[in-house]
């Protein structure tokens, strides 16, 4: 569990009061509703807020457009930018965000692509200032679009404005159909929804759309596309939406 979202507030709490009591109450232990619980999110939030406020500043004096990807684990984001390499007409950056490891990193490297990890340890999500300190990593003279490729989750990112000015939110076929309705509020942030890995639809129970459905419930307004890797009109697709974005900033 991440060491400052609100996820993880009353686990903090707890093992505070047990390390200082000998005895425990369960009415002792803090809840997400409790004032003071309360009180230590938001001033999290407010200052990873005035720091993201601080990126997007730093991205637009460079005109360079930044995109938030999220997603739960294995849904394609990396995979995506690799495709994305080989038919988007601007150049990108990548800031990478797992809990260990540089494998994806590596991976869009070896695709000529400029990019940095992060690896978090603990957190469940990338923040304003993890972002930050990885811009300077960054050559933004050099690049149209940076992507920061959150960890895969689809509770804690949401919540986290990192300083990008758009969200595309990932969900693959082989997630089931429960995920829009179980994760509104990823999606409710979302610019763009995709719907990736449509080429396994045959292989299982899923209605496509009616996930569209659900998402625009949701969201009335956001843009969706279906992604399969191995059709390149679809990533094509996907590439002139965020040209069209860029060129619109």
């Amino acid at each position: 569990m991440c060491a400052d979202c609100g996820c993880s507030i009353t686990e903090q709490e707890s093992e505070h009061k047990h390390h200082h009591h000998s005895h425990n109450h369960l009415h002792d232990n803090p809840q997400l509703n409790d004032k003071k619980t309360i009180d230590v999110i938001t001033k999290i939030l407010d200052k990873n807020d005035h720091e993201a406020e601080h990126n997007r500043a730093h991205l637009e004096s460079n005109k360079v457009l930044g995109i938030n990807l999220m997603s739960s684990p294995g849904s394609g984001k990396t995979t995506l930018l690799e495709y994305l390499a080989d038919e988007a007409d601007f150049k990108f950056g990548v800031i990478e965000g797992d809990l260990e490891t540089n494998k994806d990193a590596d991976r869009l490297k070896n695709k000529g692509i400029e990019a940095h990890q992060i690896q978090t340890g603990s957190a469940c999500h990338l923040d304003a200032f993890m972002v930050h300190k990885a811009l300077h990593h960054i050559d933004l003279d050099t690049i149209d679009v940076c992507f920061v490729e959150n960890v895969g989750n689809l509770v804690c990112p949401a919540s986290y404005d990192v300083g990008t000015h758009l969200n595309i939110v990932l969900v693959s076929i082989p997630e089931g159909e429960d995920k829009i309705a179980k994760y509104p509020v990823m999606f409710r942030k979302a610019d763009l929804i995709l719907f990736t890995k449509t080429d396994l639809l045959p292989y299982f129970k899923y209605d496509l759309e009616q996930e569209k459905m659900s998402a625009r419930a949701l969201r009335p307004n956001v843009d969706i596309l279906d992604v399969n890797i191995n059709d390149k009109e679809s990533i094509k697709k996907v590439a002139n939406w965020i040209k069209f974005k860029k060129e619109m900033r």
